[in-house]
């Protein structure tokens, strides 16, 4: 199974193309309906994704970066599942993360404000989920980071994840947020999510996915399909 599972969408789910809030959706949500394109051949046939186009330390954020040390920050181990609307495992999917350094900052030419960059964290990471649908990243909490959407605006921390089934028209994307945040309360693109589906995007500190002096554990089941299925961003 892939990321086009065929169950309906629940959009009840999802955040709105539009939410004045967050202000770039004033220009970039349609003004018309959506015109449904059907997919060619190629669209549904490839690209495949599989085990030879990862690298050993693709999934580990701390590393595959890594220069002249470790990066900077407190380690942390991001690790769940990916599950269709019946809690079935996804197996061999695709899942891509990419993040802001422990002092808010990407490794990006549109990223300019004072943070310092770590010359040491790449920032992005891939792995493929195993039989038990289930992913594992090793990487750094992200920072916090200010943002022009609105006066004093500053995003919480998150990491953005994105999974992909056999083709690229199977792409979906979500952000997922830590349990305790003051800042989410504040943030547009959290509260724009329906109420009900909001706690889908905030992980969970795990004991038993921390590795004792080592990384605390974080785990963020993402459901594809169904009632309970996670928020996902339009594209």
């Amino acid at each position: 199974m892939s990321a086009t599972n065929s169950s309906a969408r629940d959009w009840s789910s999802h955040p709105p193309l539009l939410y004045p809030p967050y202000r770039s959706t004033l220009l970039r949500a349609p003004t018309r309906p959506l015109v449904p394109l059907k997919h060619e051949r190629s669209e549904r046939s490839g690209p495949v994704y599989g085990h030879d186009r990862i690298g050993a330390l693709d999934h580990d954020l701390t590393r595959n970066g890594a220069r002249t040390g470790e990066p900077l920050g407190e380690r942390i181990i991001v690790t769940g599942r990916v599950l269709d609307e019946a809690g079935r495992p996804i197996r061999n999917s695709l899942i891509e993360i990419w993040q802001a350094n422990a002092a808010g900052r990407y490794i990006h030419k549109v990223d300019q404000h004072g943070a310092p960059i770590d010359p040491n964290f790449f920032g992005g990471g891939r792995c493929i989920t195993d039989g038990d649908g289930r992913y594992r990243f090793l990487t750094i909490k992200p920072g916090a980071y200010p943002w022009g959407n609105h006066p004093n605006a500053w995003r919480p921390n998150h990491i953005h994840l994105s999974l992909l089934g056999p083709t690229i028209a199977s792409r979906l994307v979500t952000q997922m947020y830590f349990p305790g945040d003051p800042l989410l309360a504040h943030d547009p693109i959290f509260q724009g999510t329906p109420e009900k589906a909001r706690n889908r995007l905030i992980s969970s500190f795990s004991l038993d996915a921390t590795e004792e002096g080592f990384a605390l554990g974080y785990v963020f089941d993402i459901v594809l399909r169904g009632s309970n299925e996670t928020p996902f961003e339009h594209h």
